[in-house]
């Protein structure tokens, strides 16, 4: 039977005025929840997956550093449009070179040599929102620089290092227990199947969803690997080969069913009732069931418009009654039986 489902309850109510069997209103939920199209379009009403995972504090002034772009200003007499911002993680010292859109990686980086590394020295880490591309070429313009202090400066600059590691320490793990009050801790195995989440835009230009009645989601993809505490990388078409294969946990969300094939409706014969006739396409396993007086013969059949999962037991009078012709003929079971008791 063919019925929309805006809720489990709304669902159980509607066939109840025709139907009825044991367990009904408990599966009933399970097949809305496991729905493929509900998964993919309802909301989401949970708080953001995923604990807050700060960063370590850096040892040492400058050498853990932010970058930031501030983009789309006015343009100057000298061509300017945007602002690069360097951060100092651990003293917060910044500097706000003026550059161009068109910059390069190799130009960020002969910038950043002659106004960053002639003051502070080559960083250890640098935290920023680009491509890894654009990181690994930053990088190798880089190499080989290095910048060192006098031992005066040094030992005047370690007391204040200590004092700012101690408040910085302090106030990452008040932050982090007032993020964590809005969050849930949620932890995926490798091998399981979930749906990735797509924001209008990104889902326009990197997923080829659109429109006002787009899902909310798409997959089902498998998880290969787990990256981290909080990333996951997934298996995802070839169709999407450009997009980047590791996500966040809180744009992941659990698929309850992995969905078959999907059924060709158009050859589904719908009555006036709303229903449809089903028969038997292929036996998956046989049993016994021994009693008192008889042996009773148990079928394993798929039927038709359902996959595998969905196959039913059922008595071999039953198929013999309603499905002539469906199950081997017994003369065949005589026969092979006579072949083998007189070769014995």
């Amino acid at each position: 039977m063919f019925t929309i489902h805006p809720g489990s309850n709304k669902m159980c109510q509607d066939l109840k005025q025709k139907f009825w069997w044991t367990r009904m209103k408990r599966e009933i939920a399970k097949y809305v929840s496991e729905c493929n199209m509900c998964q993919r379009i309802k909301s989401y009403h949970l708080k953001p997956a995923g604990m807050l995972q700060p960063l370590t504090i850096p040892a040492w002034k400058w050498e853990d550093v932010h970058m930031d772009f501030i983009v789309r200003l006015p343009r100057t007499q000298k061509g300017y449009d945007s602002i690069c911002v360097i951060i100092d993680r651990l003293t917060k010292t910044a500097h706000f070179l003026p550059v161009k859109t068109h910059y390069t990686a190799a130009a960020y980086a002969k910038l950043y040599m002659s106004r960053i590394v002639s003051l502070h020295g080559v960083p250890q880490t640098i935290t920023l929102d680009r491509g890894s591309l654009f990181v690994s070429h930053f990088w190798e313009q880089l190499q080989g620089e290095r910048v060192t202090f006098g031992p005066d400066i040094v030992t005047q600059a370690e007391e204040q290092v200590k004092f700012i590691h101690k408040n910085l320490k302090r106030a990452q793990s008040r932050q982090k227990s007032y993020s964590d009050r809005r969050r849930r801790p949620l932890v995926f195995e490798e091998g399981d199947h979930v749906y990735l989440r797509v924001s209008p835009m990104k889902g326009v230009h990197r997923f080829g969803v659109k429109g006002k009645l787009a899902p909310r989601y798409v997959g089902p993809f498998k998880i290969t690997k787990r990256c981290g505490p909080v990333a996951y990388r997934l298996e995802l078409p070839p169709h999407l080969a450009a997009v980047h294969d590791v996500f966040h946990v809180s744009q992941l969300k659990k698929c309850l069913r992995v969905p078959e094939e999907a059924v060709d409706k158009s050859q589904i014969q719908v009555k006036p009732d709303l229903t449809y006739e089903e028969h038997p396409i292929k036996i998956l396993d046989q049993k016994q069931r021994s009693t008192r007086r008889r042996t009773i013969n148990f079928y394993k059949v798929q039927w038709s418009n359902h996959s595998e999962e969905e196959a039913t037991w059922k008595q071999e009078e039953y198929l013999q009654t309603k499905y002539p012709g469906f199950l081997p003929s017994t003369s065949n079971k005589y026969v092979i039986a006579v072949i083998i008791s007189d070769s014995i």
